[in-house]
């Protein structure tokens, strides 16, 4: 088991205890506010655990059914995972709301105010792990993930806000307002990790200053290089994919363009981690004397 895999298998195990308590003792005090941010964090262990599943597939290595490997799954797991999210937080208004129509009664207790202060600091932490461990990686579902426990900090905010001005006031329309508040921004949340994963399934190209260090890279190689076109890049999952044309003295040889290559393949994944590199050499069509200083497109 992989460090991505673990971190998946630690944020569900977490968010499970997170869900039951929340949700047996927001069933106690008839707060909705507690019992859906209960709600959003079941919806944590299931997506946690789908990304844990997701994750163990990437991991695969290529095969003959799927040639560039299984990095796509994790870039599904992520569109999933917001799509229920979404629903999940329309849900969690349509309840607040029916609650409030009805007049339904909410006891608040300092049990509930203390489950909320205990799974603010599980969320802070569940989210800090996945993220430093997404970025280190580069797990496209570990940062769907981690953006979704973030997402968590501030519904656990909202309720304790919630718990705290309806326990003192009386007025239960505050649980109403901040259980909506949660709803909108575990939407808007969705929204975001929805546009991160469909990147990754339609092979959306990588990012400027990745695509800016490539650049770097090839015109800064010395003769017999003459120049590159042609880039193309994508990502799937947390794997890179970089290939373009190399334009190559026409006097080497084989062995030599092999070689120029390959030590370009070097230099870029020197900088670019988990990254595969397709380089095409081309002969140069300029007319020259065939040497570094005469070189046409070197001298440019």
């Amino acid at each position: 088991m992989d460090v991505k895999q673990k971190a998946s298998l630690f944020a569900a195990v977490m968010a499970l205890v997170l869900a039951l308590s929340k949700f047996t003792v927001g069933l106690f005090s008839g707060s909705m506010a507690v019992v859906s941010s209960g709600l959003d964090s079941l919806l944590d262990v299931f997506m946690s655990a789908m990304n844990f599943y997701a994750i163990k597939k990437a991991s695969e290595p290529a095969d003959d059914e799927h040639r560039y490997g299984h990095g796509k799954a994790e870039d599904l797991a992520g569109a999933l995972q917001s799509l229920v999210i979404v629903f999940s937080g329309s849900i969690i208004i349509f309840r607040a709301s029916q609650v409030f129509i009805q007049k339904k009664v909410i006891s608040y207790s300092y049990l509930d105010l203390i489950v909320m202060c205990l799974s603010l600091a599980f969320s802070f932490i569940i989210a800090a792990v996945l993220k430093r461990i997404g970025n280190r990686t580069g797990s496209n579902a570990l940062k769907a993930d981690a953006l979704h426990y973030t997402s968590d900090l501030y519904s656990n905010t909202g309720a304790i806000i919630a718990i705290m001005l309806t326990y003192y006031t009386g007025i239960t329309a505050f649980d109403l307002v901040f259980a909506v508040i949660i709803g909108l921004i575990i939407i808007f949340s969705a929204i975001n990790i929805f546009r991160s994963s469909i990147s990754g399934i339609m092979d959306t190209r990588l990012s400027d200053e990745i695509e800016r260090d490539i650049r770097e890279i090839i015109n800064g190689m010395s003769f017999p290089s003459a120049g590159f076109h042609k880039l193309r890049t994508r990502h799937s999952g947390n794997r890179k994919y970089i290939d373009f044309h190399l334009l190559a003295c026409r006097k080497l040889h084989v062995d030599e363009a092999h070689t120029l290559s390959h030590r370009i393949e070097g230099e870029i994944k020197k900088r670019v981690t988990l990254v595969d590199v397709i380089v095409h050499v081309e002969p140069c069509e300029n007319e020259c004397d065939l040497t570094e200083i005469t070189c046409v497109l070197k001298k440019r």
